[in-house]
């Protein structure tokens, strides 16, 4: 039962889209619009940085949440220490499959980024850390987000196989493989030089 409560968490949280809410204050699709992702990186484009920022925080602090919810409902369970960290892998799963495939939006979500950031904050500071500056560097260093995204993906499977073990790290690479999915458009359009470089995202609009 207590899987079941962590999927039905992660994906009831995952469904809830920051760029939806922020969609709706600024009367646009941010989903239909732009580069057509319901995400962050398509807030900044279309509405400047800082209602960018803002869609991020709601989707990674809903990750957080997600996961700190869990662990609060199972603390009293008894459960080992690695089930409750499976559960956690579970919960994070399910967060970004929310997010992806949200029934609120027809089932056509985001990409999971800002989710999965908030999911490292909640899983271990030393796999947060890394993860997230693994992210700064390759991101900046190429000025893609979508190569910073995928280093983040391939530590996070390096730290949660070297921290946690083989089945917290099979979930990840569930996650890796659906974050490939969706950004298969961003790799091709890297490819034809025509991806959306993050320094013009930030210099796109000043509101």
């Amino acid at each position: 039962m207590y899987y079941l409560v962590s999927i039905l968490i992660g994906y009831l949280f995952g469904c809830m889209h920051g760029s939806h809410l922020v969609g709706k204050l600024k009367n646009i699709d941010i989903k239909n619009s732009g580069v057509k992702n319901a995400g962050a990186s398509n807030a900044t484009i279309l509405l400047g940085w800082k209602y960018g920022i803002l869609v991020a925080l709601i989707d990674i602090f809903k990750a957080t949440l997600a996961i700190l919810l869990v662990l609060f409902i199972i603390s009293e369970a008894g459960f080992s220490s690695s089930q409750q960290k499976l559960m956690v892998y579970i919960t994070a799963l399910f967060v970004i499959i929310g997010h992806n495939y949200p029934v609120t939006m027809k089932f056509s979500g985001g990409k999971g980024t800002a989710s999965l950031v908030g999911v490292l904050l909640a899983i271990d500071w030393k796999v947060a850390v890394i993860g997230i500056g693994i992210l700064l560097v390759f991101s900046l260093a190429t000025d893609y987000l979508v190569v910073g995204v995928l280093c983040m993906y391939l530590s996070f499977l390096v730290t949660t196989y070297m921290f946690f073990g083989v089945g917290p790290a099979s979930i990840v690479v569930v996650l890796s493989l659906l974050s490939i999915m969706k950004h298969l458009e961003n790799y091709k359009r890297i490819w034809k030089k025509e991806e959306t470089k993050l320094s013009s995202m930030f210099f796109n609009k000043s509101a």
